[in-house]
């Protein structure tokens, strides 16, 4: 894998070199892959297995050509995290918007285990604690959208 494919994957096609939000910039563009995608669970599934296998191939090596842990321009990892969260939720304002912002608390406040997956670094730190964000954001939007008598 060549330094320039590395750079265009881990940032989400340079996504994660625009300030001061990166990681919120990607996860609003992957909103927009999701809607894209909600209607064909193949392919939905089958990109969700691409960006997270790529994910976890580029987002170390990225950290050694920054020379950082874990740096802010690596936002592959959130495209994973927001893939899981909208995965099988209907595709309505109210629930875009709740499931977007509850991604964005759960991918700051690492509750646990993401806040250990992160500080095993490399790939794995970068990439869990993302999925572990999705999934409790997808858990909770799940039961909140049931409760609502949404679906």
């Amino acid at each position: 894998m060549s330094d320039k494919f590395v750079k265009l994957v881990s940032t989400f096609f340079y996504i994660g070199n625009i300030p001061p939000a990166p990681g919120t910039l990607a996860s609003a563009a992957t909103v927009l892959v999701c809607f894209l995608l909600h209607k064909s669970l193949i392919l939905y599934v089958l990109a969700f297995i691409i960006f997270t296998r790529l994910g976890f191939m580029v987002s170390a090596r990225m950290e050694k050509i920054v020379g950082k842990k874990d740096p802010g321009c690596v936002v592959i990892d959130e495209v994973s995290g927001v893939m899981i969260s909208y995965f099988m939720l209907p595709f309505n304002w109210p629930v875009v918007f709740t499931t977007f912002f509850l991604f964005r608390a759960f991918d700051m406040f690492k509750i646990y285990p993401a806040n250990i997956m992160e500080e095993r670094g490399g790939s794995f730190g970068i990439m869990m604690d993302d999925i572990v964000a999705g999934i409790y954001t997808n858990i909770v939007m799940q039961v909140a959208i049931r409760l609502a008598g949404i679906i």
